[in-house]
């Protein structure tokens, strides 16, 4: 059995960040002793491994969520985590071409550099019309839902 501090050390997770996966019930409550403390199984510590990892490919709570449903039932197609990170893929390829979007106008923007006052600055003018702007680089729409696993 492992402590809080121990699981937290063995995962790279804070504490903090192990009692936040426990309350959004990524982590199954962990046993107590007579004085209250938590004990973690081995398992939990993979659990939360999985989750980490999941996390720092940026996949959603939500989606972290039917993922470990997925894993918890391992008879269960693999159809749905597909789905779940196909959907990610996209999204993630829509921030990169907004990304780009975005640099190729500051780019633009750097480009026409001014040697005078901020009246003639070519990015305070830009900032100012968004119509001088060459790119869509506006704000992004409502992502893209994440698929989600439904029949779990």
């Amino acid at each position: 059995m492992l402590t809080i501090g121990e699981l937290a050390r063995r995962s790279g997770c804070s504490a903090q960040g192990v009692r936040y996966y426990e309350q959004l019930g990524l982590l199954p409550p962990p046993a107590r002793t007579s004085g209250n403390q938590r004990r973690y199984r081995q398992a939990d510590a993979e659990r939360l491994s999985f989750i980490r990892h999941a996390r720092e490919l940026g996949f959603s709570v939500e989606a972290v969520r039917d993922l470990l449903a997925l894993s918890d039932h391992p008879e269960q197609p693999c159809d749905a985590a597909d789905a779940i990170a196909e959907a990610h893929l996209a999204n993630v390829r829509s921030r990169i071409e907004r990304l780009q979007a975005l640099e190729a106008e500051l780019q633009r923007m750097l480009a026409d550099r001014c040697e005078g006052h901020a009246s003639g600055c070519r990015v305070i003018e830009a900032l100012a019309d968004h119509r001088r702007c060459r790119t869509d680089h506006g704000a992004p729409a409502e992502p893209a839902g994440e698929a989600r696993v439904s029949s779990l």
